[in-house]
């Protein structure tokens, strides 16, 4: 019978390791019925999985393996695997595949620790650990920077949601972020990104500023602040807030606009979405002068907001068309999707309100941004403590791979 053997070999990195060590193996006529290979801190770690076949003899060649490995100073280890073990392992290819990608600005062991025991209680085992943030220097300060790792896990949680609430619990306890999503054919081929704009592509929210200059401000903030929360319907406190602007001069449109602050990490996500070939959207409770200005700004396929009225340079206090709210951002999110012939599986919602829930519940990633505690909590994803680029990092986006 043919034997399996397990080769673990490790040291210092360097050219010509793997190439050495498979020119052996190939000599004996050996398949390999697997291969990993990490590299951390130039110190390499190489696993294969061979199997010997009955006429090759073993010995011989584990000992031209131990030569070689002293002459590239290399540690080496091999390890009998029997048989059944080996088909038990085939056999459990077929379990489903999940990844969870913790995020924060620096990574500890403790968020590693607390990561990786959940997911060990709800029965889900790692395969793989991938860092996609760049190196961190020790000079640099936390607030500037980003930490992401990725985790391959292999099975199916005994409790989904039990599962996800204690991710959310623990992202809150330990201020980071963590994702758990399932590692299909639509999480590699998404195609059509939509976002919310305001307190999500910009950090504020341009009715809020289209009040103080009305004079307004205290009684729209109050009004927005409860809608935000989801404590009175969106129609009727939109149509309120906009009532109150009623006599607004026209011309401080285009001030607010050119001072609107732009939401961190917005202008490197859009850019390289845009790079990769996704379409991007802008699906607004706010209003399209905004959003078209963002639009030249950064390059949107689409804008969807509602439309000021505007009669001899005034605002009027109402709006032109449908209020779009949070039913009419899913029914736009299936438009688009359908019209660039894209499965809403392979779409990625993102927003911050209770309104922006229909459209975050029916993409294949909706996530929650910088959200209130009850859109996180319903929300599929959340992030919090990173910029939107973090969104990035949930796609398998990798800080090497961004545009210079």
């Amino acid at each position: 019978m043919n034997e399996i053997i397990l080769l673990t070999i490790s040291g210092d990195d360097k050219p010509g390791v793997t190439s050495a060590i498979t020119t052996i193996l190939a000599e004996n006529q050996i398949n390999i019925l697997d291969i990993g290979q990490a590299v951390i801190h130039n110190t390499l770690s190489l696993g294969i999985l061979i199997e010997v076949p009955k006429e090759a003899e073993s010995s011989p060649m584990l000992r031209d393996l131990l030569f070689k490995a002293h002459e590239l100073n290399m540690n080496i280890r091999f390890q009998p695997v029997d048989a059944d073990e080996y088909e038990g392992w085939v056999d459990g290819q077929g379990k489903s595949r999940h990844i969870i990608t913790l995020l924060a600005r620096k990574i500890t062991a403790e968020h590693i620790g607390r990561v990786t025991c959940i997911a060990a209680e709800h029965g889900l085992n790692i395969d793989n650990i991938s860092r996609l943030s760049g190196r961190i220097s020790l000079n640099d300060a936390a607030e500037q920077t980003k930490a992401c790792v990725e985790f391959s896990v292999r099975g199916a949680p005994h409790d989904d949601a039990a599962l996800r609430a204690e991710f959310l619990k623990a992202a809150s306890d330990l201020d980071v972020d963590i994702a758990f999503q399932e590692d299909n054919i639509y999480r590699r081929n998404r195609r059509l990104v939509v976002f919310d704009m305001d307190s999500t592509l910009i950090e504020a929210e341009v009715i809020d500023e289209l009040a103080k200059e009305a004079g307004v401000g205290d009684q729209v903030i109050e009004i927005t602040e409860a809608a935000m929360r989801g404590e009175i319907d969106f129609n009727e406190s939109f149509r309120r807030r906009v009532g109150l602007l009623r006599g607004l001069d026209a011309s401080v449109l285009q001030d607010i606009a050119e001072r609107l602050p732009m939401t961190e990490g917005v202008e490197e996500l859009v850019s390289n979405l845009k790079a990769l070939g996704f379409k991007t959207a802008i699906l607004s409770g706010g209003f399209t002068y905004f959003g078209h200005h963002l639009q030249e700004k950064l390059g949107f396929d689409y804008v969807h907001a509602n439309e000021l009225d505007i009669v001899d340079g005034k605002v009027t206090g109402e709006v032109k068309g449908t209020i779009v709210n949070g039913e009419r951002k899913a029914e736009l999110l299936r438009e688009i999707a359908e019209k660039e012939g894209v499965r809403l599986e392979q779409t990625i919602a993102v927003g911050d309100g209770a309104n922006d829930l229909p459209m975050l519940s029916i993409a294949g990633l909706g996530i929650a941004f910088r959200a209130k505690p009850l859109v996180r909590q319903s929300a599929k994803q959340a992030i919090s403590t990173l910029g939107l680029d973090g969104i990035l990092y949930l796609i398998g986006f990798r800080d090497r791979d961004a545009l210079k």
